[in-house]
């Protein structure tokens, strides 16, 4: 398994679909997920560290498991099944329960847990970034465009 971490969340044009790009920690490929418009904004919400006037479910899956005295181990890529990704929480105990990437994605970054993915679907569906100006200005691009996103581009 590889750990990955959230590089971002981008709207991809032109057909204003949410995609959430996660980045291999220790190498050069990155794992395009298309989201839903709300998960979207709830990753860029715990990406951000802003906080919702009332709970989102996110906050609310984390309420329940500190009352159940629960906590999310990390997050697992486990799948990509015709064309759809499959993730894992796994909590302490060994509990491991079936989630949409998406979720687990918004509640790994709200409790900090770390997200792992598969080799074989990195295999499979990531992209290379090779290390040339041309693919240094597109990350750099899009770094850019990461930092000036608001929740409101998501509305």
């Amino acid at each position: 398994m590889k750990i990955l971490e959230v590089f971002g969340v981008r709207v991809e044009m032109p057909g204003n679909q949410p995609i959430v790009l996660l980045r291999e920690v220790d190498g050069d490929r990155y794992l395009p997920i298309w989201v839903g418009t709300a998960e979207a904004a709830a990753i860029a919400f715990a990406q951000q560290g802003i906080q919702a006037s009332r709970p989102l479910t996110h906050d609310l899956i984390t309420l329940i498991l500190n009352v159940l005295d629960h906590s999310l181990e990390k997050l697992v890529i486990s799948e990509l099944k015709d064309g759809v990704f499959h993730a894992e929480l796994v909590l302490n105990g060994g509990i491991s329960i079936s989630a949409r990437p998406s979720d687990g994605i918004a509640l790994a970054l709200k409790v900090s847990a770390p997200i792992f993915c598969e080799e074989g679907i990195l295999d499979n569906a990531g992209i290379e970034i090779e290390e040339t100006v041309d693919s240094e200005e597109q990350v750099e691009r899009f770094s850019e465009f990461l930092e000036n996103i608001t929740p409101e581009d998501f509305s």
